[in-house]
Order: C-alpha cells, then sequence, then structure tokens
C-alpha cells in the first residue's frame, strides 16, 4: 500500500488494487465529489470532511447515507465544514459505485 498525504485532513494508505467497481466509482468521485472531499476522499481543509474516517464507518453511516447525502444534502453535524448541498451529476448507480470505492479505500485503513 502507498501512503496518501499532502495538504489532506487525514493520512491514509492506499490499497493496492481497487476491484473494478471502485474503479468507476473513483472516477464519478474525482469528477463530482473531491473538490470537497479531497482526492482519495482524505477531505480539504476549510471545504469538506474526510470519508476515511471512523464517523462513516458502515456501522454509523450505512451506504444509504451516501446517497441520501448526494440526493438532498446534509445538515452540518460532526463537522464545520457547514452543509452539503444536493448534488448533480450522479446517477444512483453511480453513486453506489463511489460508495464502493469509499467502502474499499476505508477497508484499507482498518474502518470496517
Amino acid at each position: 500500500m502507498a501512503a496518501q498525504k499532502s495538504g489532506a485532513l487525514v493520512s491514509i494508505d492506499l490499497p493496492d488494487v481497487l476491484s473494478t467497481q471502485a474503479q468507476m466509482g473513483k472516477r464519478a468521485f474525482d469528477a463530482v465529489c473531491a473538490s470537497c472531499h479531497g482526492a482519495n476522499a482524505v477531505g480539504r481543509d476549510g471545504m469538506g470532511p474526510p470519508l476515511i474516517h471512523k464517523i462513516y464507518e458502515p456501522s454509523h453511516h450505512a451506504d444509504f447515507a451516501f446517497l441520501r447525502a448526494v440526493r438532498t444534502g446534509v445538515r452540518a453535524h460532526h463537522w464545520s465544514f457547514g452543509d452539503m448541498p444536493a448534488q448533480e451529476g450522479l446517477t444512483d448507480a453511480d453513486v453506489e459505485l463511489v460508495t464502493q470505492y469509499i467502502r474499499e479505500l476505508q477497508r484499507a485503513n482498518g474502518i470496517e
């Protein structure tokens, strides 16, 4: 695994290999989500929280929480970044792939 840092809110290990679904999810994440949540979901100071964080483990934020966040936005409650607006440009299938990508990154970092 290669470590990632540079300007991120958290430091993570990247998995050696992503599943095909996670690779597609990464492309969608990079296009729509990374501008706020940072490359590889490590967060961006002043913009958005890291998703590779214990707060977003499946037992606290189930996969559906990601779909709901994209569709309806999220009121700020764990972080002080402000509310997340609903996002356009992602289908439900895209969000499912993005979630797969996030979950694989989380597992590579001991978040299960």
